[in-house]
C-alpha cells in the first residue's frame, strides 16, 4: 500500500524546514513549514468533501482559517501561518511554525505523519 501524497509532500517540506533552521535560515524554514501546512490543509478540506482547487498553500490556509468547523484553538494555529513578518523578516508573534505543522496534523487529521 502506497503512502498518501499529503504525507510525502508534508514530510519533504518539514525536512527542508528543519534543514533550513539548522543552517540558520529561519525565513526559509517558515516558508517550508507554510507549504507543509498547505498540504495538511488540502488533505483536511478534501476529507471534508471540499476540493479547494489551488496550488497556493497560503490560499488554502486563508480559506481554512475561515472554515466554520474549526475550533478557536485550531483557527489560532492556522493563523500563525498567515502572520506577516516584520520589516526585519521576523514573526511578530511567539510561534514555531514547524511545531505548528505537527499540531495541525494532530488536531485536523488525527493521523501520525510517520
Amino acid at each position: 500500500m502506497s503512502e498518501p501524497d499529503w504525507k510525502i509532500f508534508t514530510r519533504a517540506e518539514l525536512e527542508l524546514a528543519e534543514e533550513s533552521r539548522a543552517n540558520g535560515n529561519e525565513g526559509r524554514a517558515r516558508v517550508c513549514a507554510r507549504r507543509a501546512a498547505g498540504h495538511v490543509a488540502k488533505e483536511y478540506l478534501q476529507r471534508q468533501g471540499i476540493n479547494f482547487n489551488t496550488d497556493s498553500a497560503l490560499e488554502r490556509l486563508r480559506y481554512l482559517e475561515t472554515y466554520p468547523e474549526l475550533s478557536s484553538a485550531e483557527m489560532e494555529i492556522v493563523h500563525h501561518f498567515l502572520v506577516h513578518t516584520t520589516p526585519e523578516h521576523n514573526l511578530p508573534i511567539e510561534a514555531d511554525l514547524i511545531l505548528d505543522v505537527h499540531l495541525l496534523i494532530n488536531v485536523l487529521l488525527d493521523e501520525p505523519l510517520d
